[in-house]
């Protein structure tokens, strides 16, 4: 199952539909290198035949491209400063 590109690009397309769902980049980077896995097996790319030969190998280029993508993402997006609101007093306070 892990060597066909449809169901990286399939599992890809879910993950982008949960991260619509959930906020914060969670599990963009996730989709984004489930969609090059995919890629990379469907294209056939040279050297990636090793990748077919068993699911670690496979999973190994899911997790390293995932973490790729996700500090590529947050390079260009950045980190949002001043979200977080600071309370200086409590409403219970008179």
């Amino acid at each position: 199952m892990f060597d066909e590109w449809w169901v990286w690009v399939a599992a890809g397309l879910a993950l982008g539909i949960v991260e619509l769902l959930v906020p914060g980049f969670l599990f963009a980077g996730f989709a984004i290198g489930a969609v090059l896995t995919g890629a990379i097996i469907g294209l056939g790319i040279p050297g990636s035949g090793w990748m077919n030969v068993t699911p670690v190998n496979a999973l190994l280029v899911f997790a390293v491209l995932s973490v790729v993508a996700w500090l590529s993402m947050r390079a260009i997006v950045g980190v949002r400063h001043g979200q977080v609101k600071r309370i200086d007093r409590d409403i219970n306070d008179n």
